[in-house]
């Protein structure tokens, strides 16, 4: 057995159907009103799972009001043990998005330094690692093998909060999942090529116009996250949620069809 088969049955098949949606409330969220408001509509609204701050409180919390599956998100592994203990069903280095803006950034070494920590400290949890965008895409894909070799689970990219898109409306919008997608294409690629059959997450800058394109490319689902935390009303949350859910469902059915 894979580590990926304890995860709850609905959450692999959303996998292995390269549907998974996954909500994020942040890696440096952790406001419990904020975490709850985000737990309940990504559970409403159809999200496969939630991605939310290591923090043992707000996974309980988080379980709670969501019914769904939890993921945590640190760059601390030391942290992770006790998250899982509150019923985390996976652990994650990164997203680093959020630490950009303050001039903070990761290394290939320093991101493989942190999986093997969490790796060794937790050798039975499903291990998520977040590749940088802010490297080039061929030492992501190499990040990516190398994460892989040392037994994480899943791979994720990021970018959203770097791309800045000089276009409105569709065209501003692939624009803006330009970073994330294009590491998505090089690390799915990579991945395939040497026979590896690790699920890529593709996350950060998405919206519902990107992604059946992250999917297309080579994806196994989808992380979203300041397309619904930014959002001020549950109303508007929820119906944006569902919205990609939609948009999920409609592309694997298009894929039967055909």
């Amino acid at each position: 057995m894979t580590r990926l088969q304890t995860l709850p049955v609905l959450l692999q098949k959303r996998i292995q159907n390269r549907s998974l949606l996954k909500v994020i409330s942040g890696l440096n969220n952790f406001s419990p009103e904020s975490v709850l408001r985000i737990s309940k509509v990504a559970g409403l609204g159809g999200a496969d799972l939630l991605d939310i701050a290591c923090d043992p409180r707000l996974v309980e919390l988080a379980v709670d009001a969501s019914k769904i599956p939890v993921c945590v998100s640190a760059v601390d592994p030391k942290l992770f043990p006790q998250a899982v203990e509150a019923g985390a069903s996976i652990i994650e280095i990164g997203n680093f998005d959020s630490f950009y803006p303050s001039g903070r950034f990761f290394s290939a070494d320093e991101v493989l330094s942190l999986a093997l920590e969490s790796r060794r400290l937790l050798p039975e949890v499903v291990l998520s690692v977040t590749v940088p965008h802010v490297l080039p895409l061929d030492s992501q894909a190499q990040l990516a093998l190398d994460l892989v070799d040392i037994g994480v689970d899943l791979i994720q990219t990021e970018g959203g909060t770097s791309s800045h898109p000089i276009n409105s409306g569709t065209l501003g919008l692939i624009e803006k999942a330009a970073p994330t997608l294009a590491g998505t294409i090089s690390i799915s690629g990579a991945l395939k090529e040497n026979s590896h059959d690790v699920p890529v997450i593709c996350a950060s800058g998405l919206s519902e116009v990107t992604v059946p394109m992250a999917i297309s490319v080579g994806a196994s689902g989808v992380g979203i996250g300041s397309a619904v935390n930014k959002l001020t009303s549950e109303l508007a949350m929820l119906a944006t949620v569902k919205g990609l859910r939609q948009a999920l469902d409609s592309l694997k059915l298009v894929s039967t069809v055909n």
